[in-house]
Protein backbone atom coordinates (compact mmCIF):
# COMPACT_ATOMS: atom_id res chain seq x y z
CA UNK A 1 0.00 0.00 0.00
CA UNK A 2 1.26 3.43 -0.97
CA UNK A 3 1.05 6.04 1.78
CA UNK A 4 1.00 9.81 1.46
CA UNK A 5 0.29 12.81 3.63
CA UNK A 6 -2.37 13.67 1.05
CA UNK A 7 -5.36 11.32 0.80
CA UNK A 8 -5.15 9.14 -2.31
CA UNK A 9 -8.15 8.12 -4.38
CA UNK A 10 -8.77 4.44 -5.02
CA UNK A 11 -7.52 4.83 -8.61
CA UNK A 12 -4.34 6.57 -7.45
CA UNK A 13 -3.70 3.88 -4.87
CA UNK A 14 -4.15 1.07 -7.38
CA UNK A 15 -2.11 2.71 -10.14
CA UNK A 16 0.72 3.81 -7.85
CA UNK A 17 0.85 0.33 -6.32
CA UNK A 18 1.09 -1.26 -9.78
CA UNK A 19 3.95 1.09 -10.70
CA UNK A 20 5.73 0.43 -7.40
CA UNK A 21 5.56 -3.31 -8.14
CA UNK A 22 7.62 -3.05 -11.36
CA UNK A 23 10.93 -4.69 -10.43
CA UNK A 24 14.31 -3.16 -11.24
CA UNK A 25 15.44 -3.97 -14.77
CA UNK A 26 11.87 -4.29 -16.05
CA UNK A 27 9.44 -1.87 -17.68
CA UNK A 28 5.69 -1.70 -18.31
CA UNK A 29 3.47 0.32 -20.61
CA UNK A 30 0.90 2.81 -19.39
CA UNK A 31 -1.80 0.41 -20.60
CA UNK A 32 -0.27 -2.57 -18.80
CA UNK A 33 -0.18 -0.58 -15.56
CA UNK A 34 -3.84 0.38 -16.01
CA UNK A 35 -4.77 -3.28 -16.59
CA UNK A 36 -2.76 -4.46 -13.58
CA UNK A 37 -4.51 -1.80 -11.49
CA UNK A 38 -7.90 -3.17 -12.57
CA UNK A 39 -8.55 -0.20 -14.82
CA UNK A 40 -8.17 -1.59 -18.36
CA UNK A 41 -8.24 1.00 -21.11
CA UNK A 42 -7.20 3.81 -18.78
CA UNK A 43 -3.62 4.32 -20.01
CA UNK A 44 -4.11 8.09 -20.19
CA UNK A 45 -5.20 8.12 -16.56
CA UNK A 46 -1.93 6.41 -15.65
CA UNK A 47 0.01 9.13 -17.48
CA UNK A 48 -2.00 11.90 -15.84
CA UNK A 49 -1.58 10.44 -12.35
CA UNK A 50 2.16 9.99 -12.90
CA UNK A 51 2.31 13.73 -13.49
CA UNK A 52 0.48 14.34 -10.20
CA UNK A 53 2.42 12.08 -7.83
CA UNK A 54 2.49 13.69 -4.36
CA UNK A 55 5.95 14.86 -3.29
CA UNK A 56 6.12 12.34 -0.45
CA UNK A 57 5.44 9.32 -2.71
CA UNK A 58 8.43 7.74 -4.41
CA UNK A 59 7.73 5.66 -7.49
CA UNK A 60 9.92 4.12 -10.18
CA UNK A 61 8.20 6.41 -12.71
CA UNK A 62 11.00 5.84 -15.20
CA UNK A 63 9.96 2.19 -15.68
CA UNK A 64 6.70 3.23 -17.39
CA UNK A 65 6.80 3.61 -21.19
CA UNK A 66 4.52 3.87 -24.20
CA UNK A 67 3.06 0.63 -25.57
CA UNK A 68 5.70 0.75 -28.32
CA UNK A 69 8.47 0.73 -25.70
CA UNK A 70 9.32 4.38 -26.35
CA UNK A 71 9.99 6.97 -23.68
CA UNK A 72 7.00 9.32 -23.72
CA UNK A 73 8.92 12.52 -23.02
CA UNK A 74 10.20 14.66 -25.89
CA UNK A 75 13.44 13.36 -27.38
CA UNK A 76 16.43 15.13 -25.87
CA UNK A 77 14.47 16.81 -23.06
CA UNK A 78 15.85 16.75 -19.53
CA UNK A 79 13.15 14.25 -18.47
CA UNK A 80 13.92 12.03 -21.47
CA UNK A 81 17.63 11.98 -20.63
CA UNK A 82 16.91 11.28 -16.94
CA UNK A 83 14.55 8.41 -17.76
CA UNK A 84 17.03 6.84 -20.20
CA UNK A 85 19.86 7.25 -17.67
CA UNK A 86 17.88 5.57 -14.88
CA UNK A 87 16.79 2.69 -17.10
CA UNK A 88 20.34 2.09 -18.34
CA UNK A 89 21.60 2.15 -14.73
CA UNK A 90 19.29 -0.84 -14.10
CA UNK A 91 20.63 -2.69 -17.12
CA UNK A 92 17.70 -1.90 -19.42
CA UNK A 93 18.64 -1.45 -23.07
CA UNK A 94 17.53 1.92 -24.45
CA UNK A 95 18.23 2.61 -28.13
CA UNK A 96 16.93 5.79 -29.75
CA UNK A 97 14.54 6.24 -26.84
CA UNK A 98 13.04 2.76 -27.16
CA UNK A 99 13.23 -0.31 -24.91
CA UNK A 100 12.65 -3.78 -26.42
CA UNK A 101 9.61 -4.92 -24.43
CA UNK A 102 10.17 -8.53 -25.51
CA UNK A 103 13.32 -8.52 -23.36
CA UNK A 104 12.60 -6.02 -20.60
CA UNK A 105 8.80 -5.91 -20.31
CA UNK A 106 7.07 -7.47 -17.32
CA UNK A 107 5.51 -10.20 -19.45
CA UNK A 108 8.82 -11.35 -20.95
CA UNK A 109 9.53 -13.46 -17.86
CA UNK A 110 6.03 -14.91 -17.78
CA UNK A 111 6.20 -16.08 -21.41
CA UNK A 112 9.57 -17.64 -20.79
CA UNK A 113 8.45 -19.39 -17.61
CA UNK A 114 5.23 -20.73 -19.15
CA UNK A 115 6.30 -21.59 -22.66
CA UNK A 116 10.09 -21.79 -22.55
CA UNK A 117 10.26 -19.14 -25.23
CA UNK A 118 13.64 -17.48 -25.57
CA UNK A 119 13.68 -13.98 -24.14
CA UNK A 120 15.14 -11.48 -26.59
Amino acid sequence: MITSREPLTDAQQRIYSAIAAIPPGRVASYGAIAARAGLPGRARLVGRLLGEVPDDVELPWFRVLRASGHIAMPLGSRGFREQARRLKAEGVEVVNGRVPLSRFGLDADIDHALWGMPVG
